[in-house]
């Protein structure tokens, strides 16, 4: 569908309180922010803005998927000094940045009939890499009309 209506935009910040590694699924605050912003098709931009944790589109209805990440994840890249020169600020930094980069921090997701066009089973989580909680700020780009 073309459309020559004009172009609307909004950015809303999510302040969220991690404690320690874990998935949190972030998916009913972007979906408010979508339904302030009036925005019926378009597109959400998601960006995490940290280098320690990441953004990740994935199952929301089976905890075991996310449990089963953080397992392999682990193994993957462990926190062991004898791999890392950047140990200053703990033995879970490094992993965590090295996590950070082999996910993503930001998600780009279509706007359909004012609903974010997530499959059935897709939620947008907050992947927290550090032991110990952290605040996060993600922020919400909306475009469209």
């Amino acid at each position: 569908m073309i459309t020559n209506q004009p172009q609307t935009m909004m950015q809303q910040t999510i302040a969220l309180r991690t404690n320690g590694k874990k998935l949190h699924n972030i998916t009913s605050q972007v979906e408010s922010i979508l339904a302030l912003s009036g925005i019926k098709m378009g597109l959400c931009n998601v960006f995490l803005r940290h280098t320690s944790a990441s953004l990740i589109i994935q199952e929301n209805a089976d905890p075991d998927v996310l449990a089963d990440l953080e397992t392999f994840f682990t193994k993957l890249i462990p926190e062991d000094a004898s791999h890392y020169r950047h140990i200053s600020e703990g033995l879970d930094d490094m992993p965590s940045h090295i996590r950070s980069t082999l996910t993503k921090t930001s998600e780009t997701i279509p706007i359909s009939n004012g609903k974010l066009a997530l499959g059935t089973w897709q939620g947008i989580f907050v992947w927290e890499h550090r032991n110990l909680g952290h605040t996060r700020e993600v922020l919400v780009h909306i475009t469209g009309c």
